[in-house]
């Protein structure tokens, strides 16, 4: 009786240590163990249907039989046909994980030959032959590493272990059944377990190269891209394995590179109420933050107004009581409105809110015969507070007025009533600004999930300076990683 591949491969990854972290990041993505034992359903179901047929090496021997002499035995064309898998596991070990798989039973076909010499005369024989494999064992132990900002798989140890062989031989003299059996079983057997752990193996290397083909960025548009470069090796706790990526964006014609930097260790805890989500990925505010300061660096920031709802207030003429020198100078002029944040907007995230604040110049311009003439300029603070909400793969969000103060630059019309500033301000800021906003927060931009798979039932919690986004993961696209049809929920 062998000993169960499982516990042997989770002790000798127990006796391996794990590397010390050298830096952190500003996303972390934590598979638990719901997660995993998708993850390891989906692999274990992909194997079984990709081990099938398998080819066995043929076998020589030759053995002698007392009144018949050396008997020359072949046992060819073995082929593994039906595997069914009635139990499997995942363990998380210190630097790694294993999978182990118990298959109920395993058929396989062949031919055989014999022939020994007789006198002067050569006897042969052939004919064919079915195994029953009854209780089979398969386990590999894979770790993984960083490497250049990708993900290195290795396989640490890899085993299959058959216990009985039930074999049914066809045709031939009654003699050579117990013979070929004696002699054959346990070559088979070893081929044929040998061949599996080399067919995993291959698996494996698959897998690695999927994993390090991963993008190193993802392009939100053509000015930002976020950085998914991963940091630090993946870390293997009891049952869930956590995955840690820079997650700032930067410029999309900028090369994605691992960065080597220490913003101190990410404290995650698990969401309340969610404990069997497949996946939870924790979001520093610097990760909004950066895209924030890319677009202000860009110039996009900025937009000038010729329309809002109530277009009125932008001709001269409604202004003619209120700002008298305004209308003297430019009677019934159109108006328009230039504003520019004049600073990247800041993202605060405490528990159970998220904040912003904008620093604006608006600056009040008049289309004199066709000539932009900047007449005044205000220095405009909004504040807003809003939710996100997870759509597909993208993670977006909506904002609302919070409040607002400004102060008056300068101005070639003299004062400014403040009362009536104040008013279409804040018409301008909740009816064009905040939708403005809105428009592009909606869209949002996608979370760093492998092609193929798509997030469900998304949960948001805010903590301090962190979110938090805690989710199922549907398996939509299978040609992403296989070539055959699985159905079911993973994430990666």
């Amino acid at each position: 009786m062998g000993t169960p591949l499982l516990p042997l491969l989770v002790v000798l990854q127990l006796f391996t240590a794990p590397s010390p972290a050298a830096a952190s990041a500003h996303i972390s993505a934590v598979i638990s163990q719901s997660g995993l034992d998708f993850a390891k359903d989906l692999l274990v179901s992909h194997a079984a249907e990709t081990l099938t047929p398998l080819s066995v090496p043929d076998i020589e021997k030759s053995a002698s039989i007392p009144l018949v002499g050396t008997v020359r035995m072949t046992a060819s064309g073995i082929v593994l046909h039906g595997l069914a898998v009635t139990n499997s596991t995942v363990a998380v070990g210190d630097t790694g994980v294993v999978v182990a798989a118990t298959l109920a039973r395993a058929n396989l076909t062949m031919e055989w030959s014999y022939s020994y010499n007789a006198w002067v005369v050569t006897i042969t024989d052939r004919g064919n032959a079915s195994i029953q494999v009854e209780g089979m064992e398969v386990g590999v132990s894979m770790g993984m590493k960083n490497q250049n900002g990708s993900l290195k798989l290795s396989v640490m140890e890899c085993g299959c272990y058959m216990k009985e062989l039930d074999i049914t031989l066809n045709g031939g003299a009654s003699w050579f059944y117990q013979v070929f059996i004696d002699a054959f079983s346990n070559h088979i057997r070893t081929s044929v377990e040998n061949a599996i752990t080399k067919k995993i193996m291959e698996g494996a290397l698959k897998l690695d190269s999927f994993l390090g083909n991963l993008p190193k960025k993802i392009d939100l548009d053509s000015v930002a891209a976020m950085n998914v470069t991963f940091v630090n090796d993946p870390i293997f706790k009891r049952s869930s394995v956590e995955f840690d990526i820079d997650g700032l964006f930067i410029p999309s014609d900028e090369t994605a590179v691992p960065r080597g930097m220490l913003l101190g260790d990410i404290k995650f805890a698990l969401p309340l109420g969610s404990s069997s989500k497949m996946l939870w990925i924790s979001l520093d505010e610097d990760v909004f933050n950066s895209v924030s300061a890319l677009y202000f660096k860009a110039g996009l920031l900025q937009r000038m107004v010729d329309k809002i709802p109530d277009q009125f207030l932008l001709n001269t003429a409604s202004w003619r009581f209120l700002v008298p020198q305004l209308y003297r100078k430019y009677p019934d002029d159109s108006m328009l409105l230039n504003i520019s944040a004049t600073s990247p907007p800041s993202v605060r995230i405490s528990v159970g809110r998220i904040d912003a604040t904008v620093d604006l110049d608006v600056t009040v311009n008049v289309l004199d015969f066709g000539k932009i003439v900047p007449v005044a300029c205000m220095s405009v603070s909004v504040a807003v507070s809003g939710a996100a909400a997870v759509s597909g793969n993208n993670l977006g969000g909506r904002v609302d007025l919070d409040y607002f103060s400004f102060t008056l630059k300068w101005s070639k019309v003299g004062k400014l009533h403040t009362v009536l500033v104040q008013t279409v301000l804040r018409i301008l800021l909740k009816n064009l600004f905040v939708p403005y906003v809105n428009s592009y927060l909606e869209q949002g931009f996608q979370l760093p999930i492998i092609k193929g798979f798509s997030v469900r039932d998304a949960y948001i919690l805010t903590s301090y300076s962190k979110m938090i986004v805690s989710c199922d993961v549907a398996f939509i696209e299978p040609e992403a990683l296989f070539l055959v049809q699985t159905q079911g929920r993973f994430l990666v």
